[in-house]
């Protein structure tokens, strides 16, 4: 008799799922159960529907129940959601939203990919209000829209500074509205280190978004939000991406293992603890290979490949999970930012030594239209070199850089592996020696105990503590703008002006990009200085650091002027 497999879920997990069955098993009856009208769609491209670039709601839209069944003979029951599991009968209950009868329907095998819920805190007041809106489907999409158009509400306030809160915001400024992001935590995209997200908050503030850090939300009324500092701001809408909780109501119910995390437990063949029951994509808890413990990964490649997993396996197919490493990227405006692995502050909080290399080289040869700055930060265990994340935020190919980064993640690459990396190459493209070249190459001198480096967040001590800053870039540039209370000595005449430069103390170095300066170095030490220290990052990095810092938070500059080019 055909196998009948149930699927409680569509969209990419369940979808995925479904396509890889009927590929492998064309005698199978494979049912999905989806409690909205879509099963499949792009939920990761919802918020650009708000400023057009998707022009119509109806392009979000990616399978048709119609498609599935004339395409997979695959069967699509919307708005029929799934209310209980019967583990031991082997049998789920079904409602139908159009006229709530119910059913029973057998299974073999059940697929659970109910997917996560928007955190709505009930903490907050007035957080029902007809006027606060989630991003989750297309359906929510369409509401959020159609209410700010129907009342051309000027002024919305989004909540929570992850992916789809700044994609929400950016896209909402995008269509000409007054936008003000407000995130509870010092900065917006967790993923990325401090240092980085500085980058994203000054292109968030360019843009005109006004951005509020480390506050929360109190109160959220019909033309206004108060703040749990007592400020308020004006918002018509307010729309919260605070984060995602995996529902998990079904699979408790039946009794299914779940994870510390609060995701559903599976193992490497995304089997629960029911071994005829499977679960995939944002409800299931997964395996960090570099932290060595279990985490939730609302991503959309984890689920595909999920999905894709459980179906090889319920078909007879051997599959081996290694665990994730966690690589995304989001569009900020003019710049995009990409990570994977571990940021600096991830591995420290894990327990894994480790040190990191800062670089800003052009994303292509410089002479070519539309060369630009990459900011790359590279994060490698001590001793052994082993690379463990990246980010990259630059307007041009910050993905691809860190997609090579995590594919030696995922093979357990070095420094070592990524200089001696063969990438391809053209000026308009990149540059012969890559941003990751030259990442790994930094990092290897670290670790080598070629030079020494401070962070850019050490700077602002330095200067406010009269601390010897030796400024290497030419003598224009420094006119231009320069960190006070430091000494210029360009490059070009440091071999003969070594003796104004003292050894009695630490000596900071720093150029634009830290290159310079790294050369500085290099040929101090050679002179018997081994005192100097590297600034990672070096005046531009200075620059984005403190720029947005000192707009919010009131305080004086300890650069003369900024200087991003």
């Amino acid at each position: 008799m055909a196998k009948r497999i149930l699927i409680v879920g569509g969209v990419t997990g369940g979808a995925s799922a479904a396509a890889r069955l009927r590929r492998l098993d064309e005698s199978a009856e494979i049912v999905i159960f989806e409690r909205g009208p879509h099963v499949s769609y792009s939920n990761c491209s919802l918020p650009y529907f708000l400023s057009r670039v998707v022009p119509d709601s109806g392009s979000l839209l990616m399978v048709t129940p119609e498609r599935f069944k004339k395409q997979y003979n695959i069967e699509v029951r919307a708005e029929t959601e799934v209310t209980s599991i019967d583990r031991a009968a082997k049998t789920i209950r079904v409602k139908r939203h159009a006229d709530g009868t119910e059913s029973t329907e057998r299974y073999d095998v059940l697929i659970l990919s109910p997917g996560a819920e928007p955190i709505r805190p009930k903490s907050i007041k007035g957080v029902d209000r007809e006027n606060v809106f989630t991003v989750r489907s297309v359906a929510d999409i369409e509401k959020l829209d159609a209410w700010l158009a129907a009342r051309d509400a000027k002024d919305v306030a989004v909540v929570g500074g992850g992916f789809i809160g700044c994609e929400v915001a950016e896209n909402l400024r995008e269509s000409k509205r007054n936008v003000a992001l407000i995130e509870a935590m010092p900065q917006i995209m967790a993923p990325f280190d401090f240092d980085m997200a500085q980058i994203l908050h000054k292109e968030m503030l360019d843009h005109g978004v006004t951005l509020i850090l480390k506050d929360g939300v109190k109160r959220i009324g019909e033309k206004e939000i108060e703040l749990a500092s007592g400020r308020t701001i004006k918002a018509e809408a307010t729309v919260l991406a605070i984060g995602v909780r995996p529902e998990t109501e079904l699979a408790k119910a039946a009794e299914l293992e779940i994870g510390d995390t609060g995701g559903i437990r599976v193992n490497h063949n995304y089997q629960t603890s029911d071994p005829s029951i499977y679960a995939v994509g944002d409800a299931i808890e997964v395996f960090h290979r570099l932290t060595r413990k279990w985490t939730r990964l609302a991503l959309a490649w984890p689920a595909q490949m999920q999905g894709r997993a459980a179906a090889d396996h319920i078909c007879g197919l051997s599959h081996r999970s290694k665990g994730v490493i966690g690589s995304s990227v989001l569009r900020v405006f003019n710049l995009y930012a990409a990570c994977t692995g571990l940021s600096e502050r991830a591995a420290k909080e894990a327990g894994i030594p480790c040190e990191s290399a800062c670089v800003i080289p052009a994303d292509k040869v410089s002479l070519m239209p539309g060369s630009a700055p990459i900011h790359l930060k590279l994060v490698f265990e001590t001793p052994t070199g082993r690379i463990l994340g990246a980010q990259a935020i630059g307007k041009d190919a910050a993905n691809r850089r860190i997609d090579v980064i995590a594919a030696l993640i995922s093979m357990g690459g070095t420094l070592d592996d990524l200089k001696e990396t063969e990438l391809c190459y053209a000026p308009v493209v990149g540059t012969a020696k890559d941003a990751v070249h030259m990442a790994a190459l930094v990092g290897l001198n670290l670790l080598d105990g070629r030079f020494r480096q401070v962070p850019v967040s050490a700077v602002r001590s330095l200067v406010e503590s009269g601390a010897c800053i030796v400024d290497v870039r030419e003598k224009g540039e420094y006119a231009a703008s320069h960190l006070k209370n430091a000494i210029n000595i360009p490059l070009s005449e440091l071999r003969g002006r070594m003796d104004e430069i003292p050894k009695n103390r630490p000596v900071y170095l720093h150029c634009r990009s830290s290159q310079r300066s790294y050369n500085a170095i290099m040929a101090l030490q050679q002179h018997g200085f081994g005192n100097v220290v590297n600034i990672a990052g070096s005046y531009l990095g200075i620059c984005l650091y403190e720029y947005a810092q000192d707009i919010l938070e009131g305080r004086e500059k300890i650069v003369t002027a900024y200087n991003f080019n």
